[in-house]
């Protein structure tokens, strides 16, 4: 179990971030704000996709009249992006936003950024501050030769120190780089420094696959040391994917709950009887189409596949010309190969409606001796070392002792 950092609350709309709250999942929206319908309609589809809160620029005045209108219909928070014009922070809380995101680094003067501060204070609204390795103050890149996280972590607090002179606290921070150990240092380095709630993200990641990995990288360490309460994943995407994949890092860490499919397979080895790419493929289809919220395993075999995944809620494994469907590693039916991902599908559907215990129980008279006699002929015809595993385990020794 991961041992979260205690940090400082904030309320953005209905979620909340730090403290005891979960680790939110963020994104953004990629349409202009000042289309209103099209906005909406990203937003909604995030939210199917496990968004908790999500971002829209504010760059011009047609963007906050287009938040005037979105907040209103948004099924999530709204944080306004703004940029160079503070002014522009006064016409998305105007517009209703829940929060906002201002940049240290675009934003310089004090006075302007103390009257945003003190108007989000009068309206109950928190701002996050949003330190971008790409856009760090002059003078601070001069003072440390570059974004350091030193001068990443002190671009932020010189901003929370123009917030503290009008009594603003309701703040949550971000020290963003598209470089991953420097975000990683960084991150750390304020969460020893302070106490508000962190928002974490490689910036810039890229296209996928190498900006999801920068993510899971950066996102993925800091989350694993306690470090982090609310993420967005910044890739070169659908935004769509970002949420995904931020739900798929929660849940994995055992962060979040489980709320969509995890499909595991093994990647075929010298006992795979069946395609499992393309079974696993087609079972993926079906079942996201469903929205069913177990793991799921698609085993190439039946000698090791029920044993191998028995942690899964619901598998299924080949072995002569059949499949052999398991729960939680019990053999509950045998079914011709051909009907496989059907089955899968009836018993996914059949757990969530009677649960799992209950499907153990009701596993078909003899399902688990046929499942045990073929893995037995497998095994005297394919023999116990079917991946020739002993000649690699040979020329190891050989290696070593050489």
């Amino acid at each position: 179990m991961i041992t979260r950092k205690k940090t400082r609350q904030v309320q953005v709309g209905n979620v909340a971030v730090g403290g005891d709250a979960p680790v939110s999942i963020q994104s953004m929206t990629t349409t202009k704000t000042s289309d209103v319908d099209g906005t909406l309609a990203q937003i909604y589809a995030l939210r199917g996709a496990g968004c908790d809160i999500v971002r829209c620029t504010c760059n011009e005045i047609e963007a906050a009249q287009g938040l005037a209108q979105i907040v209103p219909r948004s099924p999530l928070p709204i944080v306004a992006d703004i940029h160079f014009q503070y002014k522009l922070a006064l016409a998305a809380m105007e517009a209703g936003v829940s929060a906002l995101r201002l940049n240290p680094g675009n934003i310089r003067k004090p006075e302007q950024i103390k009257i945003v501060a003190s108007e989000a204070k009068d309206r109950g609204i928190p701002i996050r501050i949003g330190v971008n390795a790409g856009s760090l103050d002059p003078a601070l890149y001069e003072k440390y030769g570059g974004p350091t996280p030193e001068a990443l972590v002190e671009s932020a607090m010189k901003e929370l120190s123009y917030f503290q002179e009008v009594d603003f606290e309701d703040v949550k921070i971000s020290v963003k780089a598209s470089n991953v150990v420097l975000m990683v240092e960084a991150y750390r380095l304020l969460s020893e420094t302070c106490d508000y709630p962190l928002h974490l993200g490689v910036t810039e990641a890229g296209p996928m696959p190498n900006g999801l990995i920068k993510s899971v990288a950066g996102i993925g360490t800091l989350l694993n040391e306690g470090i982090g309460d609310t993420i967005r994943f910044s890739l070169t995407a659908d935004p769509i994917e970002e949420a995904k994949a931020g739900r798929t890092l929660l849940e994995s860490l055992g962060l979040r709950e489980r709320t969509g499919l995890d499909l595991i397979a093994c990647p075929s080895c010298g006992r795979t009887e069946i395609d499992v790419i393309d079974v696993a493929a087609r079972a993926q289809k079906v079942l996201e189409d469903k929205n069913i919220p177990l793991q799921i395993a698609i085993m190439g075999c039946v000698v090791n596949g029920p044993g191998e995944a028995r942690e899964a809620d619901l598998g299924i494994a080949a072995g002569r010309g059949k499949g052999h469907l398991f729960v939680k590693g019990h053999v509950v039916r045998v079914v011709p190969e051909d009907e496989m991902v059907d089955a899968l599908l009836a018993e996914a559907l059949a757990i969530m409606e009677e649960g799992i215990e209950a499907r153990i129980a009701k596993a078909e008279a003899g399902a688990e001796e046929e499942s045990n006699a073929v893995r037995e002929e497998l095994l005297q015809i394919q023999g116990s070392d079917a991946n020739k595993s002993s000649e690699k385990i040979d020329k190891i020794e050989t290696l070593v002792n050489d």
